[in-house]
C-alpha cells in the first residue's frame, strides 16, 4: 500500500473513513466511505483487524466506476478499490462484501495522495466486528410476498452427474471458486430446482433453445446484481434484441448470495407451466445457453461482452443427470481460425524461408523435374492459398452474410483472400530467367507476399479477441508477439549467416587461394547450418501452432 513515489509518507492524516455498521455477517454489504480534503489517489483495502500486515479480506463492489475501480492483490480478486484518474476527488465509497472466512475483526486501511510528493500510507478506519448470527433478508426487487433469504454456503459439484444436471465452464470447474460457470438442475418430482453461479458484477444468465441462436422465443433466466442486491427474473429473447421481461415470475422458493466475486443464486419452477406463463416446459430437448453481462447505472442489463457459451447438442434436464461443459465459440469459427492460424503461422512462413535462403542447398537436387526448393515452396504456397480459400468461406456460412460487429477484422481477411489468390495467378505468367521483365516480377512477387503475410497477422491478431473466438487475454496477444518474434529472430539469423558466407568467399578470392576444397567446405558448413536451423525452426514453428490450436479447442 506503499506509492513508489521516491518520497516519505506524511505522519498525520487528514483524510477518514467511515462506514454504516459496526457488525457485519458473511455476505452482507458494508457501505464504505472515504472524505477529506481534495485527493487525486487512493488505494482502499479490509484486512484482519489482528494483523494488519496480513492479506486483503473480502471483495469490493463500486459505487461509481468513473472514480474508482477494482484491483487483485494477493490472488483475491476485487480485493482493493483505486482511482482511475488524477481528477480531484473528496468523496469516495465502495460496498466491502463479507467474506465466508472473514476474522473476527476487520479493519478498513487506505492510502491517500494528495499529490504526488504528498500522501498518507495505511490511515486506519474503523474496526468491524462479526456476528455469527444467521440472517435472513427481504429486498423488493422481486416481486414475491415471500422473504428471500440468503444463500449462506456456495454451491458444490459433487452431485454433478449423479443426482444433478451440470453445465460447467470450464467442464471440471468448481462453483466455489471464481473463475466457474456453473449451473445445475435436480428434479424433485413435478418440480426441478435451479442452481446458477458464476463470477460476475452484472448478471448472470441461461437461456433454453430450439436452435443454436440466441433469439426466437427463447426461454431465459436472468440473475442481476443491482444496488448489491440480487434480482431473480424470466425473460423471452426474440432476435437480438433486448430481452422482453416477464410481468410475473413463475419461480418459486427463490434465494441469492452475493460474495467472493460471486453472484449465485437458486430458484425452484414446476417442470410443466401452462402457455400463459410463457415458459417452455422442461421435459424435452433444449440447446442450454450461458451467458454474463454488466448492469448500468440505471438497472439495465448490457449485452454480455463475450460469446455465450453453447452446450454442444440438445439435452433433456429431466433425463438421467449429466455433468457437461460446452463451448463459447461455434464449431465453425474455431475452424475459421485454426485453417488460418495453419496457414499464415506455419505453410505461408516455411515456403518463404526454404524460396529465399535454400536455393543453394538443393540448387542441384531435382524432384519431379523440378529443384527441390521450388517444389517444396509451391506445394506449402499452394496449401497456404487452399486452407485460405476453405477458412475464408465459413463465417459466411455462419454469420449468413457479413458481419456488422466484427469491424476491421472481415475487410482486411478480403484483402488477405484477394492477395493470397493474386500470388498463384501471378507466378503462373512469369517470365523465364533471363527475361528483362523476370526484376520487375520477382520485386511483384515478393511485394505481394510480405504484403498479405503482414495483414494476415494484423488480421490474427484482431480476430483472436473477437466474441465468436474470443481466446484468453492477454495470453493471446503475448503468444502472438512471441511468434512474430521468433520468426524474425530466424530470418535475420539466417540473413547474418548468408552474409558471413559472401564476405568468407570474398576474401578467398582476394587472396587468391581459391581452392576447390575450400569452397567445398565452406558451402557444406552453410548448407548443414542452414539445414539445423530450418529443423529448429520448424519445430518451433509447430510448437506455436500447437499452443494456439490447443487454446482454440478449449474455447
Amino acid at each position: 500500500m506503499i506509492p513508489l513515489h521516491g518520497y516519505s509518507s506524511q505522519s498525520f492524516p487528514k483524510h477518514i473513513i467511515e462506514v454504516n455498521v459496526t457488525q457485519f455477517r458473511p455476505g452482507d454489504h458494508v457501505k464504505v466511505s472515504l472524505s477529506g480534503p481534495a485527493f487525486e489517489g487512493f488505494f482502499l483495502q479490509a484486512r484482519s483487524a489482528k494483523n494488519l500486515r496480513g492479506p486483503a479480506i473480502g471483495s469490493f463492489v463500486l459505487s461509481d466506476k468513473m472514480k474508482s475501480q477494482l484491483l487483485t492483490c494477493g490472488h483475491v480478486k476485487n480485493s482493493a478499490v483505486s482511482h482511475t484518474s488524477k481528477s480531484k476527488k473528496t468523496h469516495i465509497d465502495a460496498y466491502w462484501i463479507a467474506p465466508r472466512e472473514a476474522p473476527e475483526t476487520v479493519r478498513f486501511l487506505v492510502t491517500v495522495v494528495e499529490k504526488y510528493k504528498t500522501f498518507w500510507v495505511k490511515i486506519p478506519g474503523p474496526v468491524i466486528s462479526q456476528l455469527n448470527i444467521p440472517v435472513w433478508t427481504t429486498t423488493t426487487f422481486i416481486p414475491t410476498s415471500q422473504p428471500i433469504p440468503h444463500l449462506t454456503q456456495p454451491f458444490n459439484a459433487s452431485d454433478c452427474g449423479n443426482t444433478k444436471f451440470c453445465v460447467r465452464n470450464p467442464s471440471d470447474c468448481d462453483p466455489k471458486t471464481k473463475d466457474c460457470f456453473f449451473l445445475s438442475f435436480k428434479q424433485d418430482h413435478s418440480v426441478m430446482l435451479v442452481e446458477m453461479s458464476g463470477p460476475s458484477e452484472g448478471y448472470i444468465a441461461f437461456a433454453l433453445s430450439h436452435d443454436l441462436w440466441m433469439g426466437g422465443g427463447d426461454d431465459a433466466y436472468l440473475c442481476i446484481s443491482d444496488d448489491h442486491q440480487v434480482g431473480i427474473s424470466t425473460a423471452t429473447l426474440t432476435g437480438r434484441s433486448y430481452p422482453t421481461f416477464d410481468s410475473q415470475n413463475a419461480l418459486e422458493e427463490m434465494s441469492w448470495r452475493l460474495a467472493d466475486g460471486l453472484i449465485q443464486c437458486s430458484f425452484q419452477r414446476k417442470i410443466h407451466l401452462s402457455a400463459l406463463q410463457g415458459r417452455f416446459n422442461l421435459d424435452a430437448d433444449y440447446y442450454i445457453f450461458l451467458a454474463d453481462g454488466e448492469v448500468s447505472e440505471d438497472g439495465t442489463i448490457l449485452k454480455h461482452h463475450r460469446q455465450p457459451l453453447i452446450t454442444n447438442r440438445r439435452y433433456n434436464v429431466t433425463g438421467p443427470p449429466e455433468d457437461i461443459g460446452g463451448s463459447r465459440s461455434p464449431l465453425i469459427i474455431k475452424a475459421h481460425g485454426a485453417l488460418m492460424f495453419v496457414a499464415w503461422m506455419t505453410t505461408v512462413n516455411i515456403g518463404v524461408i526454404v524460396a529465399r535462403f535454400f536455393k543453394p542447398v538443393w540448387s542441384h537436387s531435382l524432384w519431379f523435374g523440378e529443384e527441390i526448393w521450388f517444389q517444396v515452396h509451391r506445394m506449402l504456397m499452394m496449401t497456404t492459398v487452399l486452407l485460405t480459400s476453405i477458412s475464408f468461406v465459413l463465417p459466411f456460412i455462419y454469420r449468413g452474410g457479413w458481419s456488422q460487429r466484427a469491424s476491421f477484422h472481415p475487410y482486411l481477411g478480403c484483402t488477405v483472400m484477394a492477395l493470397a489468390l493474386i500470388q498463384p495467378l501471378m507466378a503462373a505468367f512469369r517470365p523465364p530467367p533471363q527475361a528483362p521483365r523476370r526484376q520487375i516480377f520477382n520485386w511483384l512477387h515478393w511485394s505481394t507476399g510480405t504484403t498479405a503475410r503482414i495483414l494476415a497477422v494484423v488480421t490474427m491478431f484482431l480476430g483472436m479477441d473477437l466474441p465468436a473466438l474470443n481466446l484468453p487475454d492477454p495470453w493471446d496477444i503475448y503468444t502472438m508477439i512471441g511468434f512474430v518474434a521468433w520468426h524474425v529472430g530466424i530470418d535475420v539469423l539466417l540473413e547474418i549467416h548468408g552474409y558471413c558466407l559472401i564476405r568468407k568467399d570474398e576474401v578467398l578470392e582476394d587472396d587468391r587461394v581459391q581452392i576447390l576444397q575450400s569452397l567445398t567446405s565452406v558451402e557444406a558448413q552453410g548448407r548443414t547450418f542452414k539445414k539445423t536451423v530450418l529443423i529448429i525452426y520448424i519445430c518451433g514453428n509447430i510448437a506455436f501452432l500447437f499452443t494456439f490450436l490447443t487454446r482454440v479447442g478449449r474455447v
